[in-house]
């Protein structure tokens, strides 16, 4: 959704200081869908992490064609993980394992070019961007203009 009001935005003639109604709505949209997909992102890596840490932790018995995994062997009450119609539960829990990590990376990704998109709106709307040095001093005339 986000790229798709990013791609909006280059079809929008640009006009400075925000002077149209349809730029400033999907400047505003596209701050408010980054901000939402961040924090989505970091969500999603987060319980992916979670769950990558019970993973890890599960001991798995093969029983019959069923994969039976458990976080905690002495608690009898311990919720009981059941993966059917396997013949390895290694394969299963490395399968799950790689599944986790993939995701954890490709959703931490997706958050920092959301972070990169929001700090570049935040710094083009209310900071201004230094392009280069200056090396000679500025006469009264030029702060004038500058000013404007």
């Amino acid at each position: 959704m986000v790229s798709l009001v990013g791609l909006v935005m280059l079809c929008i003639s640009y006009q400075p200081d925000e002077k149209t109604c349809m730029q400033f709505a999907a400047k505003l949209m596209y701050f408010l869908l980054s901000t939402m997909g961040l924090i989505t992102c970091v969500l999603a890596v987060a319980f992916a992490a979670h769950h990558y840490l019970q993973i890890t932790q599960f001991t798995c018995d093969t029983i019959l064609n069923t994969c039976q995994c458990k976080l905690d062997t002495s608690d009898p009450l311990s919720r009981t993980f059941i993966y059917q119609d396997v013949s390895d539960c290694t394969s299963v829990t490395s399968a799950f394992n790689l599944y986790l990590l993939l995701q954890m990376v490709l959703n931490l990704i997706a958050a920092i070019v959301c972070l990169v998109v929001c700090f570049v709106m935040w710094k083009h709307r209310y900071q201004v961007f230094y392009v280069g040095t200056r090396l000679y001093s500025l006469t009264s005339t030029e702060i004038q203009q500058q000013k404007v």
